[in-house]
């Protein structure tokens, strides 16, 4: 028995799989069946997304050093907003807004983002409600925009001081609490990015999976069943 497992396929073995093509047909048949039954029975979370278009204004920010190092400029800013986006006021104030959902859910599960460097911003949103979806993906890409928004102001606040300071015009001790206050809220961002959300109602919402998903998977899974079924209750030379 030991030697009849462990021994590699052989032509009979090939020739049974050809000849069972009635299994291999009512098999994907099957499959798909129960793939569009579970898709209906247990359905998939819905997916709904935002879009903020985000502009570093390169050409008044970046004013100096090689044009490649732009790229680096560019993937350093964005990494700054992506931690915005993620921060602990923007989870915890959605999290008060949802009751039932944690911020550990929120970051995990619930909240995704994909973004270029420069450009269009996607939020997406997952819920079992459709409805709840759009309105998660809306209350968190808003809030996004408010908190990017602020730290800008903040940021342009501080560069005004710090010019200042450097003029003369001012000395540390008057400024000293507005310079420490404005360096934590600004956040490191950069006072020339802009932010906007092109769309707040009527957010294109979706099921996360596809019902051909479902059906490609149960009929792919039900085929190797069969495969399997059909090598391993033949006989072999044991």
């Amino acid at each position: 028995m030991k030697k009849w497992l462990l021994s590699p396929p052989s032509l009979d073995d090939f020739l049974r799989l050809l000849r069972a093509w009635k299994f291999w047909l009512l098999g994907s048949m099957l499959g798909a069946l129960i793939g569009a039954a579970v898709f209906y029975l247990f359905p998939p979370m819905y997916r709904a997304q935002a879009t903020v278009v985000v502009d570093f204004n390169i050409e008044e920010s970046w004013t100096y050093g090689a044009d490649r190092d732009v790229y680096y400029y560019l993937e350093r800013e964005s990494r700054k907003l992506v931690e915005v986006a993620w921060d602990d006021r923007a989870m915890d104030s959605i999290a008060r807004a949802f009751p039932d959902l944690t911020v550990a859910i929120l970051r995990d599960e619930r909240l995704h983002l994909s973004q270029p460097e420069d450009g269009a911003w996607h939020f997406y949103a997952d819920d079992p409600d459709p409805a709840r979806a759009e309105q998660l993906v809306s209350f968190w890409a808003e809030e996004f925009v408010g908190q990017a928004r602020y730290s800008a102001v903040n940021a342009t606040a501080l560069k005004a001081i710090t010019t200042a300071l450097e003029n003369g015009e001012v000395v540390l001790a008057d400024v000293e609490a507005d310079l420490a206050r404005l360096e934590e809220t600004s956040m490191g961002i950069s006072s020339y990015v802009d932010v906007a959300l092109t769309q707040k109602e009527n957010l294109p919402v979706a099921p996360r999976n596809a019902l051909g998903e479902y059906v490609f998977f149960g009929a792919a899974s039900v085929l190797v069943l069969v495969a399997l079924g059909i090598l391993f209750t033949g006989t072999g030379d044991e």
